[in-house]
C-alpha cells in the first residue's frame, strides 16, 4: 500500500510539473500577443531573403492551398503586379494538380492571372512538387540554373523557399512576399451608438489591439512557430 502511494505522489509531482509549465507557456503566449513580436517575427521570414536586384527571367508563382483561397489568391495577385514590372518574364505556377483538367487548382490559378490580364502563353507549370524541395527540384530540371528567378510566395514561406531554390544551384534567386496591407480605415466606434444591453463587458469600442491586434498575434505565434520547425527540419534534411 505504501509502494502505491509513493507512485500517486510521484504521479500528482508530474502532474502538478505539466499543469505549471502549461500555465507559464500559455502565459508567455498570450503576454507576447499584447506585444509587436509576433509581427516582427512573420516579417523577418519574409524580407530576410528578399529583394529584386535585377529582371527576372522567370517569375515562380508558389502555390499554397486551394482555389480561391487566401493565400493562392494573394500570391496570384503579387505575380500579376510583377508581371506587368517584368514584361518579358514568363510565369511559373509551381503547385500540384492534374494540369489537363481546367477545375484543377494549378489550372484556376492560371485563370486568375489571366483574369488580371496576363497573356495565357506566359504561363508554365511545375504541378508536380508536394513540397518546397521538391518543387525546387523540379524547376530546376525546368529552367535553366543561371537564369534570375523571382519567387513569390506567403511571408512566412519565403526564407525557406528562397533557400531551397539556392540550395538546388539557382544562382540568382529574387523574392517577393506576399504581404496583406492593413485596412487605413478608423475601426473605432461609438459604443454608445449601436445600442445593446449594457453588462459588465468592458467598451472596446477605440481599443483596436483588443478587438483585432492580439488575436492577429495569436495567430503569427502560431505560423512562426511552425516555419521554424520547418526550417529545422530542412536544415537536418540538407534542404537549405
Amino acid at each position: 500500500m505504501a509502494k502505491n502511494y509513493s507512485k500517486n505522489i510521484h504521479f500528482l509531482r508530474i502532474l502538478r510539473i505539466f499543469f505549471v509549465a502549461a500555465g507559464v507557456f500559455f502565459t508567455t503566449v498570450v503576454v507576447l500577443a499584447f506585444t509587436t513580436l509576433p509581427f516582427w517575427g512573420i516579417h523577418w521570414l519574409g524580407t530576410s531573403k528578399s529583394g529584386i536586384n535585377g529582371k527576372p527571367e522567370t517569375i515562380v508563382l508558389m502555390g499554397g492551398a486551394g482555389m480561391p483561397s487566401e493565400s493562392n489568391l494573394m500570391r496570384s495577385w503579387y505575380a500579376e503586379k510583377a508581371s506587368r514590372s517584368f514584361p518579358a518574364a514568363r510565369v511559373l505556377i509551381a503547385m500540384p494538380g492534374d494540369t489537363s483538367d481546367n477545375k484543377s487548382t494549378p489550372q484556376l490559378m492560371k485563370a486568375e492571372l489571366e483574369l488580371r490580364g496576363l497573356v495565357a502563353r506566359r504561363v508554365l507549370f511545375e504541378n508536380q512538387g508536394t513540397n518546397t524541395r521538391s518543387q525546387a527540384l523540379n524547376c530546376s530540371q525546368l529552367l535553366d540554373l543561371h537564369m534570375p528567378v523571382l519567387l513569390i510566395t506567403s511571408p512566412e514561406h519565403m526564407r525557406r523557399a528562397v533557400l531551397c531554390f539556392q540550395k538546388t544551384g539557382f544562382k540568382e534567386v529574387y523574392a517577393l512576399p506576399a504581404f496583406e496591407n492593413a485596412s487605413e480605415a478608423n475601426l473605432n466606434y461609438n459604443d454608445n451608438e449601436l445600442g445593446g444591453r449594457k453588462s459588465i463587458a468592458p467598451d472596446v469600442s477605440e481599443s483596436i489591439s483588443v478587438r483585432y491586434q492580439i488575436w492577429n498575434h495569436l495567430k503569427y505565434e502560431i505560423t512562426f512557430a511552425r516555419e521554424m520547425v520547418a526550417l529545422l527540419y530542412y536544415k537536418l534534411r540538407g534542404w537549405i
